[in-house]
């Protein structure tokens, strides 16, 4: 329910304080530019003699206004549209969304939608649509669903070709835990122990640092319990190469990744291998470069269950104060690496 409009010269002196207390009460609208807006809107204020007030968004469109693209005085308020656009996605993963019909959802034209959803989310509308029906397949799927019936309630027209190319394991191998997958590795020599590397025909899967091989090949075959795994020869593929030609800062080609994750730490990933070797950034300063500044702890979390160490370098990334924090393959290892990668020399 709209309040009343208030009298001119309060409304006129809420638009002047940019108070946000009064947004969903009344729109301003400037003759000019035949543009309406919040009271709240960081536009320039115009002059008194150009604005007219009207208490509800439709009662200036009706009068010839068009909504203002800075403020979106015609998304619901109190909500961001965007985190709005999140939950119905969410709870209508297994149908199809248009943008057009999800920027109806929040009254802005799709081009808007599109634009703010990345510039906030990082990804796409239909990238987190595809992501949550993904995760909901995953569910469904290790749930005791059949192939058929999880694909259908995911909202998926085929069973494995849209979920290959997303993850790059089929539902069936999803639902076996793996099985059928077949995946190749190795455990070699490196700069800083000894590193498994697991792989399978699409790119590389796991890469752990350890002392001891045995318990590197229990670890690493716990997480693949129905997979066909095997210990590969003595040729060393051409991609433990390259990570190890890396590590000792040689020369090296980049390194295909076969590994899955949740949209956001996609994201991280792909955060954490834009960062230049010998450089760090901080937790917040990649939470920020994937336009989530308030998710720190997401992102730390993405760092730590980083499936693909070394070759996603999660080892440039170091508290706010500088300190190393934690890493998994221990701290005395994550600054080994950074030190070797800045060029120092061990005493």
């Amino acid at each position: 329910m709209i309040s009343a409009l208030p009298d001119r010269p309060t409304a006129w002196r809420a638009v002047q304080q940019r108070d946000r207390s009064y947004d969903g009460r009344f729109v301003y609208a400037v003759s000019s530019t035949r543009i309406f807006c919040r009271p709240s809107c960081p536009s320039r204020r115009p002059t008194a003699a150009k604005v007219e007030f009207f208490p509800s968004p439709q009662d200036a469109e009706r009068a010839g206004y068009r909504a203002c693209k800075r403020c979106h005085p015609t998304a619901s308020e109190g909500v961001n549209p965007v985190a709005k656009v999140c939950e119905y996605i969410s709870a209508h993963a297994d149908e199809r969304l248009t943008l057009a019909a999800l920027a109806g959802v929040v009254g802005l034209s799709p081009f808007h939608l599109q634009r703010r959803f990345k510039q906030e989310m990082g990804v796409t509308p239909r990238e987190f649509h595809q992501a949550k029906r993904r995760s909901r397949l995953a569910t469904r799927l290790r749930a005791g669903d059949t192939v058929s019936r999880a694909t259908y309630e995911a909202g998926f027209g085929s069973s494995s070709r849209v979920y290959e190319r997303s993850l790059g394991m089929t539902p069936s191998a999803i639902r076996r835990g793996g099985s059928g997958e077949r995946i190749q590795f190795s455990i070699v020599d490196s700069p800083y122990g000894r590193m498994l590397v697991a792989y399978t025909e699409r790119g590389v899967c796991s890469v752990a640092l350890g002392d001891e091989d045995r318990a590197l090949e229990q670890t690493f075959r716990g997480q693949f319990p129905a997979a066909e795994v095997h210990r590969a020869g003595e040729t060393v593929h051409a991609w433990i190469v390259a990570i190890v030609a890396g590590l000792e800062g040689r020369p090296s080609a980049s390194v295909p990744i076969d590994a899955s994750g949740t949209a956001f730490q996609l994201r991280v990933w792909k955060a954490l291998q834009r960062i230049p070797r010998g450089t760090t950034l901080s937790y917040s300063e990649v939470a920020k470069r994937i336009g989530r500044p308030t998710a720190v702890r997401a992102v730390a979390r993405a760092c730590a269950t980083n499936p693909v160490a070394l070759v996603v370098p999660c080892h440039r990334v170091v508290r706010e104060d500088g300190g190393l924090g934690g890493y998994r393959w221990g701290v005395e290892r994550k600054q080994a690496i950074l030190d070797q990668e800045r060029g120092f020399k061990p005493s």
